[in-house]
């Protein structure tokens, strides 16, 4: 099926603005880039300075050429782009992408000069790349449509290639977009599309995703992202990947904390710059990666190999010592290494000298790569069920030896049984690499990386797009009258849970000693009193909470305590009265809250709660709302979750009410996201399977 962008990555013709003769200039190189990977369709050079350029009439303006164009690319100086793109409307110029800079990125009015290219996109359907972009590269088609040194052709030098499967990669930094580009064909990785983001005035990363998610002819995706800015689009393509199981590689940059926000809760502080983004990678089964090389070691595994069925690992070496170190590296990723069966063992061990070992990891000796001792062990474990990948640890050093026949390899890694992946302890020679690339294998340097990339393939393998959440689970309320401030006090804030649907304990608010009496009947010993604030989020820090009451003398002492502290640590905060509420049962302690994230809306925590907090940060975020099975995943990826599972002998916690309590909070956020920023309830001490839970304290703060 058509997609409205394969006019903008395969034109038939393109137009230069800018073409200059000086291959020296980025001009000129656009035009070389062009010419020497072939491109087939046709090429105007426009420039008012030439007649002609490198043999081709070069045109004053586009409006000469007189021949429809799919695609312009311009280099000019940023004052003059705006009516040249104008002129390419008029002629009915399909696609553009501007290479040009000084716009947004400078601020002022060269900010108003890119928003005036945003407005000419959406009022002529003309779509735009750029500006301040590197341009795009196009291998299946031929379009070098970028002045980037990585997509030169040296005459003479015959490509590495060892994948038949392509990697496409979407950056918003063009350098580091080529980068990958660049590496990608030192490993022999197969290349679709390299495309460069730019400012992203009119197309941006989401649309770009949702090209390579359809394109038949990219099968691994690599992301560079500073930001997202086209998110509903962006978040549609991730959907689509995760449904259509297709890898999705990213490096979001930005993490420092540059951006950290002013939270009146838990969840949002702890937040951070990026907790939003790696919430909708983790949804949408994105892989993480936050180095150039391990993302390109993960994207060579993907596309030269199937995914596992498990994480059990045979680790075959000529070299014991690397062996160990190899076994080491997929054991620290949580990856298995175990003892081979005898009857796998006895029939290995014949395949080596005696001082080799079968127990795995397998050291078939430097003798196995000229006996056949290697290959044969690894056809050997290929058609083994006892294990689910094969990591082959050698020196490819050589300029002359060939530790595996081609013949005799390539059939075991096309019937793409299990993974097997290659990785050279020595400096690979270019001779080693191409042999190996004949097979369909990549050789990898990066040890660690490989440990990492190995494991990721396993989770990768294991990934399912959740459950939606159940909007029917709550039902729709007016929550209005509950926010007549944006800050609320525990007291207001669970009346407004309650309003929602969600269940907490029976408290009285005591506004009057007076009342006391009364509330204590009511609530029954044992008791807990806290002051109430809409102006004092954590009581404890001023003295604001009793626990343990047990009798009418001591709620009353407490009551009078709980007051003078407030009044002396905080003279000027409005004190509503004191929550009388039951003591809880133990349970274990866990915070469940919301917060909105100015990019992907709300967004839903849960983590090891209580005062502990901050202190430890053991929490998963995820867009919010999510389903009880979602919930129930991001309790599994908490440090914390053998808590609920019965550590040490201990009951299992209820976990099937922590999920359900999760997808509820996660759906009044998304609901009410233009009334209420964030929530918070913590603690919540959730108690033994079958006996639910306990929200102890809760905090809705409201928009302003």
């Amino acid at each position: 099926m058509p997609h409205p962008l394969d006019s903008f990555f395969a034109p038939a013709s393109i137009a230069l603005i800018g073409a200059s003769r000086d291959h020296e200039k980025i001009p000129g190189r656009l035009l070389s880039m062009l010419r020497k990977n072939e491109y087939p369709g046709k090429i105007y050079p426009v420039n008012p300075n030439y007649t002609d350029i490198d043999g081709l009439a070069c045109y004053k303006s586009i409006a000469d050429i007189g021949a429809p164009i799919d695609l312009a690319v311009i280099i000019i100086p940023a004052r003059a782009v705006l009516p040249a793109l104008e002129q390419c409307a008029a002629a009915g110029v399909k696609n553009a992408v501007i290479i040009s800079s000084g716009f947004a990125e400078e601020g002022g009015d060269s900010a108003a000069m890119q928003d005036a290219i945003a407005a000419l996109a959406r009022r002529t359907g003309m779509r735009i790349s750029g500006p301040n972009a590197e341009g795009f590269f196009s291998q299946v088609p031929r379009v070098a449509a970028t002045f980037s040194p990585a997509v030169d052709v040296k005459p003479g030098v015959v490509p590495l290639v060892a994948t038949t499967r392509r990697i496409g990669i979407v950056a918003q930094s063009g350098g580091i977009g080529f980068a990958y580009y660049h590496r990608a064909r030192a490993l022999g990785v197969a290349v679709s599309y390299v495309v460069s983001a730019g400012n992203e005035s009119d197309l941006g990363a989401g649309e770009f995703l949702d090209y390579l998610v359809q394109d038949s002819s990219t099968d691994v995706i690599l992301l560079f992202i500073e930001g997202i800015r086209d998110v509903d689009k962006f978040l549609a393509a991730a959907e689509r990947a995760a449904e259509v199981k297709k890898p999705v590689i990213v490096t979001k940059v930005g993490r420092s904390g540059a951006g950290r926000r002013a939270a009146a809760s838990h969840t949002a502080s702890m937040a951070g710059w990026s907790a939003a983004y790696d919430a909708v990678f983790a949804r949408y089964g994105f892989i993480v990666s936050n180095d150039l090389d391990e993302a390109l070691t993960i994207a060579a595994l993907l596309a030269s190999n199937p995914l596992p069925k498990g994480e059990r690992v045979a680790v075959v070496t000529v070299s014991g010592g690397a062996g160990i170190w190899g076994a080491d590296a997929v054991a620290l990723q949580g990856l298995q290494v175990p003892e081979l069966s005898e009857p796998i063992q006895a029939v290995i061990r014949q395949l080596m000298p005696s001082y080799g070992t079968a127990r795995n990891p397998i050291d078939v000796t430097a003798q196995g790569v000229t006996s056949g001792g290697l290959q044969k062990s690894v056809d050997v474990l290929t058609a083994s069920d006892e294990v689910d990948g094969i990591l082959v640890v050698l020196s490819l050093s050589s300029e002359v030896r060939k530790p595996f026949k081609e013949e005799e390899l390539t059939p075991v890694l096309l019937t793409q049984h299990k993974p097997v992946v290659f990785y050279s302890y020595t400096v690979p020679s270019d001779f080693a690499r191409r042999e190996l690339a004949k097979s369909g294998a990549v050789v990898l340097t990066g040890l660690a990386h490989v440990g990492v990339a190995m494991r990721h393939l396993v989770d990768y393998a294991s990934f399912k797009l959740p459950f939606p959440a159940d909007a029917a689970r709550l039902s729709a309320r007016d929550l209005s009258p509950h926010l007549k401030s944006p800050v609320l006090s525990e007291a207001d804030s669970k009346s407004l849970l309650r309003t929602a649907g969600i269940a907490l304990p029976d408290e009285v608010l005591v506004r009057d000693k007076g009342e006391l009496d009364e509330a204590v009947a009511r609530v029954g010993f044992p008791l807990a009193m806290k002051i109430q604030s809409p102006e004092i989020a954590h009581k404890s820090e001023v003295g604001g909470v009793r626990v343990d009451i047990t009798t009418k003398g001591e709620a009353f002492l407490a009551f009078e305590a709980l007051l003078d502290n407030a009044r002396k640590h905080r003279p000027d905060a409005i004190i509503q009265g004191v929550l009388v509420g039951p003591m809880a049962k133990r349970g274990i302690e866990i915070i469940v809250g919301t917060m909105t994230d100015e990019t992907f809306g709300p967004m839903v925590m849960v983590g090891l709660g209580g005062i502990t907090t901050e202190l430890f940060r053991d929490v998963v975020y995820r867009p919010a709302p999510v389903g009880v099975q979602e919930a129930s995943a991001m309790l599994a990826g908490l440090k914390a979750a053998p808590l609920l599972k019965g550590f040490r002998g201990a009951a299992k916690a209820d976990v099937m009410a922590l999920s359900q309590l999760i997808a509820d909070i996660s759906l009044l956020a998304a609901r009410h996201a233009n009334e209420i920023t964030e929530i918070e309830l913590n603690p919540v001490l959730v108690h033994s399977e079958g006996q639910g839970l306990t929200i102890v304290d809760a905090l809705v703060v409201g928009r302003r």
